[in-house]
């Protein structure tokens, strides 16, 4: 019996995660939750306390323009618009809260009127970590950051190495489920994957910390974690220090699930890196949304790729299409692609 369910789970997560070439969603009584890391969204204006936007700003090789800059939000509102407006987006590497600002208020979202939630954080490239939300859907009760301080030797090339906080929003759902969301960009694998994972193991450690301090306060808590993990599914960082769980196991009273947990399997990804595909971006749910234990229940995920977002790299295939390779405009989205889950 047991491999059975085992088996009928598997079925399930390759049925329900997919890349979507449709986008929106075709059930009225679906939510759609999403993550996207939007590629260095820096606005023109030069911050003397942010070392990290000179190469953003209209003087610097870059020659990060107004209209460049606007062109960037209105690129990355087309796909929101291509998901469907998502109740909640999560974001990464967003300079400050005014390119949120403009992003809510200068774009197509303003029609839907969004809300933001953003707290500086001392990265050392100027990027912090946000979520935007449907004020009509959610609503705010509290925001807090974890700040990340890593022990004293772990990066001994880098002492003064910064990293992204880990925001923390609190929000009724709907007016009825209360929601726990965590956005989360891990650091990257520059310099080497098993280099540099002790950076991601201690930060998604920070992750599962927070996890089981919600989990000691309420056991049935509805909790989301979503963000560019730098790491894949299978990776010690997801697996053992966040304690995700496949959909392929059996539901656990207490836990967690990754909803990307089963595409890399399948060849599918977020991320291209000479050629091959990585499941860096993900969304992990609480056991109740993702057996739907109260009002919200997990149906199905998704890559969302379009077209008109992608580009034909003569030597490595079709990758998204971003806005710059070193220095060079190539005036497109992100380098990475959004992911999103439906909540009914």
């Amino acid at each position: 019996m047991n491999k059975l369910l085992t088996l009928l789970l598997a079925l399930f997560l390759a049925y329900s995660c997919s890349i979507s070439q449709k986008g929106k969603t075709s059930d009225p009584g679906a939510y759609r939750v999403a993550f996207y890391n939007v590629e260095n969204l820096f606005d023109t204006d030069d911050d003397p306390n942010n070392a990290g936007d000179d190469e953003y700003l209209p003087n610097s090789k870059k020659n990060w323009t107004p209209v460049r800059y606007q062109m960037k939000l209105d690129h990355l509102a087309k796909v929101v618009d291509g998901m469907g407006y998502p109740a909640i987006v999560g974001l990464a590497e967003v300079e400050n809260a005014k390119v949120l600002e403009d992003f809510c208020n200068n774009t197509s979202l303003k029609a839907h009127n969004y809300g933001y939630v953003h707290l500086e954080s001392p990265d050392f490239r100027g990027i912090d970590v946000a979520l935007l939300y449907k004020k009509k859907v959610f609503k705010v009760i509290s925001s807090d950051t974890i700040r990340i301080r890593f022990p004293v030797g772990m990066i001994p090339e880098y002492p003064n190495y910064t990293t992204r906080d880990l925001l923390l929003v609190e929000g009724k759902f709907n007016g009825k489920e209360n929601l726990h969301i965590i956005v989360a960009h891990l650091p990257s694998r520059s310099g080497g994957q098993k280099e540099t994972e002790p950076r991601r193991r201690y930060v998604a450690s920070k992750i599962g910390e927070e996890i089981a301090a919600i989990f000691n306060l309420d056991s049935s808590a509805n909790i989301i974690v979503m963000g560019d993990m730098n790491d894949e599914p299978t990776d010690p960082s997801m697996t053992q220090d966040i304690g995700a769980q496949s959909f392929a196991s059996n539901f656990l009273e207490i836990s967690m699930y990754n909803c990307f947990s089963g595409l890399k399997e399948n060849g599918q990804g977020s991320y291209r890196y000479k050629g091959d595909w990585n499941m860096l971006d993900q969304i992990i749910l609480s056991t109740n949304l993702a057996r739907g234990n109260k009002e919200l229940k997990y149906t199905k995920s998704g890559i969302f790729q379009q077209e008109w977002m992608m580009y034909k790299d003569e030597k490595y295939g079709l990758s998204p299409s971003r806005t710059y390779g070193g220095d060079r405009y190539f005036g497109g989205y992100s380098d990475h692609l959004p992911v999103w889950v439906e909540l009914k």
